[in-house]
This record gives structure tokens, C-alpha cells and sequence, in this order.
């Protein structure tokens, strides 16, 4: 039975990594769209666009991937068999803080993506729509998480006692 815990948790590990890897690979590919000296930028309606949207996107990253590790983290946990301790629930409790700021992020960065839409029949506004939806059921998912398991580790603390 072991085996087969670490084995999932394994799987979903690397799960992780293959979500992370494409977003890294977009903030790559991202710095060489957002060269100064593109001609994609010279356009008027554009050339006020490129820094906000630049910096919103990568202030949104730092913390996709701190969610990303406390999510390596709650999976090493639930390996050692603490999946019912203040260390998971503390992990659950920070991946839904970076949902709700990635969330935050995004709603300020909205108007820039609308008007990147209107410029360039890009479809800046969906793709932001969509982060900020999958991020509050991401939120959403973690805040329920954790009252799981603050409510699992105060049953295993009673049930502790009486034995």
C-alpha cells in the first residue's frame, strides 16, 4: 500500500512539473515578445500596453510557482504520512493565497488585456477571464481543503486523547 501512495503521489509530482514547464516556457517565449524594438509594439494603439502587460505577467507567475512548490510540499507530506499536521494545512492555506493574488493580479491587468483585444484581435480578455476563473476554483478548492483538514487533525487530536 505504500508503494502504491508514493507511486500517485509521484504521478501527481509530476503533473506539477508538466503544468510548470509551459507557463516557464510562456515567460521565456514572453520576454522576446516584449522586445522594445519589435515592430509588433511600434503600433500606437500598442506601444503603451507592452510594460503593464509585461509586468502583470510576471508579477502573476511568482506566485503560480510559490503555489506550484507548496504543492511539491503538501505531496512530500502526504508521503511521510503528515497529511493530517499544521505543515499541510499551512501549505493548502498558502496555494490558496496565491490563487486569490493571482486573482487580484489579473483583475487589475483586465483593462490592459481588453485594450490589447481591441488593438489586435488578440484574445487577451479570454485568456484573462479564464486565469482568473480557474484561479478562484482554485482558491475555492483550497479553502475547503483546508477546513478538511483542520477539521481531520482536530478528530485525529480527540481520537489521540482517548486512546
Amino acid at each position: 500500500m505504500l508503494s502504491m501512495k508514493r507511486s500517485s503521489t509521484a504521478v501527481l509530482k509530476f503533473a506539477i512539473f508538466l503544468v510548470g514547464l509551459p507557463v516557464l516556457a510562456g515567460c521565456i517565449y514572453g520576454l522576446s515578445r516584449f522586445d522594445p524594438n519589435s515592430p509588433y509594439w511600434a503600433l500606437p494603439e500598442l506601444e503603451k500596453l507592452q510594460y503593464p502587460l509585461l509586468i502583470g505577467m510576471y508579477i502573476g507567475m511568482i506566485p503560480f510557482f510559490v503555489a506550484l512548490y507548496q504543492a511539491l510540499k503538501l505531496l512530500g507530506y502526504i508521503d511521510r504520512n503528515e497529511t493530517f499536521s499544521a505543515l499541510s494545512i499551512n501549505a493548502v492555506k498558502k496555494i490558496k493565497l496565491c490563487a486569490i493574488t493571482i486573482m487580484i493580479v489579473y483583475v487589475i491587468e483586465l483593462p490592459f488585456l481588453y485594450l490589447l483585444t481591441l488593438a489586435d484581435d488578440a484574445p487577451g480578455i479570454i485568456i484573462g477571464l479564464f486565469v482568473i476563473f480557474v484561479s478562484l476554483i482554485v482558491a475555492v478548492a483550497s479553502a475547503v481543503l483546508q477546513k478538511l483538514l483542520q477539521e481531520a487533525m482536530q478528530i485525529k487530536s480527540e481520537n489521540d486523547l482517548i486512546v
